[in-house]
């Protein structure tokens, strides 16, 4: 039996992806919306949802949005935004109690998926663009999360790192946009904005729950209709040639940042993924890891230590705290349990450990409505089909040699150290 149950069709414009499960007591419907990462267009579009999710046409203020949320047994609706390789990603998630564990037989599959079309194809509009003072109150806000960014060293190191690694690449903006963009935004340029949007961007929508198919498909013709937009797939990635360097900076920090951005030369749709992930949880993914126990615990160099691959940008990330003065010992050590990575010195119980933690991390993502989505989607990104069971026998095969093979073709790209003033690295 397979883990997951995935239909897909095309309804409309858009892919309907139905995973029927008993597994939940809730209905759980996540809308996403697919478009390349641009420079012109990344601060409307991560302005964008948070407008549409301040009210519709039918519940025009945030006051009654809420409370037809409540009628709906207490329904949830967010939204958020994600970057995943050369792409940015509008997510809008709704949580629903199922029908078939009420007394009374209101139809909420149905009256949810009617709601998340209003919120995406009837937005509050005066004199034909969106209302002036909630773009303005929405446009604080974001100003407020990209600012966030710059207040915790750890995520601005992260960001600096990945601006300097890939600059003059759509990968290098920021998720929530461009702060020195955001004033320049009036509820007309929005509305243009969108409109745009709905009619070009990848839209793709999974019902998750104990739901049928056919009835589902049903409500979504019945309410949404993109009849214009294109057949978009999503934006893969382009090998870059790798430059190596350095980048310091000086701030007022008490604990140093060490960030190190590698080349994988590897991504989700290809083969060696499997051995990818496997490399990297013996390399930095976990407490048993090489960087966690060499960088951190034997050397007591580092407060955190630690590695994430990027799996649509191709891109190894490591994350280091430390002391000023231990910079070139860390950066030493990092790159010695790299090159231990590429000679295959790593042990038989290291390994085994690294991929029974993988799949006990990829069994509980699938615990929930939202996870499950989120390892489904990797698919449409990387414009593959790629099956869960796949995924968890392609973590239980990889070899040895496998890991040695997707370690060499690893290359070392740019060191960005955030440093306190005046010192010495």
């Amino acid at each position: 039996m397979s883990y997951i149950n995935e239909q897909i069709v095309e309804v409309n414009g858009m892919s309907l992806h139905t995973i029927s499960t008993t597994k939940f007591k809730t209905n759980t419907i996540v809308l996403k919306l697919l478009a390349p990462l641009n420079e012109t267009d990344v601060t409307n579009r991560a302005l964008l949802p948070y407008v549409l999710q301040r009210g519709t046409k039918s519940y025009p203020t945030s006051t009654s949005l809420r409370q037809h949320l409540d009628e709906l047994y207490g329904a949830t609706l967010h939204v958020d935004l994600a970057k995943k390789g050369e792409n940015h990603i509008i997510s809008f998630r709704m949580e629903i109690a199922n029908e078939k564990f009420l007394k009374d037989s209101t139809p909420l599959l149905e009256k949810a998926v009617k709601f998340l079309s209003e919120i995406l194809l009837e937005p509050v509009i005066e004199n034909g663009v969106f209302k002036e003072d909630v773009v303005t109150q929405e446009k604080r806000t974001l100003k407020q999360r990209i600012q966030a960014v710059y207040d915790d060293k750890m995520r601005y190191s992260n960001l600096r790192l990945v601006q300097e690694m890939c600059k003059d690449e759509p990968y290098a903006l920021h998720v929530n946009g461009e702060i020195d963009q955001v004033d320049q935004i009036t509820g007309e340029t929005l509305y243009e904005y969108y409109k745009k949007s709905i009619t070009t961007d990848k839209i793709d929508m999974y019902v998750v729950g104990d739901t049928k198919q056919e009835e589902v498909e049903d409500f979504v013709k019945k309410y949404f209709n993109f009849t214009n937009t294109s057949q978009r797939t999503a934006e893969t990635e382009k090998q870059k040639s790798v430059k190596e360097t350095e980048v310091l900076e000086e701030q007022d920090v008490k604990q140093g940042k060490l960030n190190i951005g590698y080349r994988t030369n590897s991504t989700y749709k290809d083969d060696d993924y499997y051995a990818l992930q496997v490399f990297n949880g013996i390399f930095g993914g976990f407490s048993h890891s090489k960087l966690f126990i060499n960088v951190r615990e034997k050397a007591s160099l580092a407060y955190y230590a630690a590695s994430r691959v990027e799996s649509h940008k191709g891109l190894l990330m490591v994350m280091s705290g430390i002391e000023e003065q231990n910079y070139e010992q860390a950066v030493t050590i990092i790159k010695e349990q790299m090159n231990a990575m590429k000679n295959g010195e790593f042990s038989k119980e290291e390994f085994e450990q690294t991929q029974a933690v993988i799949r006990n991390q990829l069994l509980e993502t699938v615990d929930t409505p939202y996870g499950l989505v989120e390892i489904v989607y990797h698919n449409v990104i990387a414009n593959i089909h790629r099956s869960f069971d796949d995924y968890l026998n392609g973590i239980d095969n990889v070899s040895k040699e496998e890991v040695i093979q997707v370690a060499n073709k690893i290359e070392l790209d740019t060191i960005y150290f955030l440093k306190g003033m005046g010192g010495n690295a």
